[in-house]
């Protein structure tokens, strides 16, 4: 009978540590995407390579051509 609650117990910890292990993963992975989609893009002339525009997604963002961002998705514009 003890042995029986034992491997019980072992076995909901290690289902409850597989579940951890997901849910963990996919906030990560939630995390990142959102930050991706949130990245500004910076659209570049193709004839004279300067910044043409920038287009903010996150709210709050003021980027310019004058002020740009750290970390920017490039588009090639005409």
């Amino acid at each position: 009978m003890k042995n029986d609650a034992m491997f019980v117990i072992k076995g909901s910890l290690k289902f409850l540590g597989g579940c951890f292990i997901i849910v963990a993963a996919v906030v990560i992975l939630s995390k990142y995407v959102l930050d991706m989609l949130s990245i500004p893009d910076v659209q570049f002339s193709y004839s004279s390579s300067e910044c043409v525009k920038v287009l903010n997604y996150a709210e709050g963002d003021k980027y310019s051509c004058e002020n740009l961002p750290s970390k920017f998705n490039n588009v090639w514009v005409k």
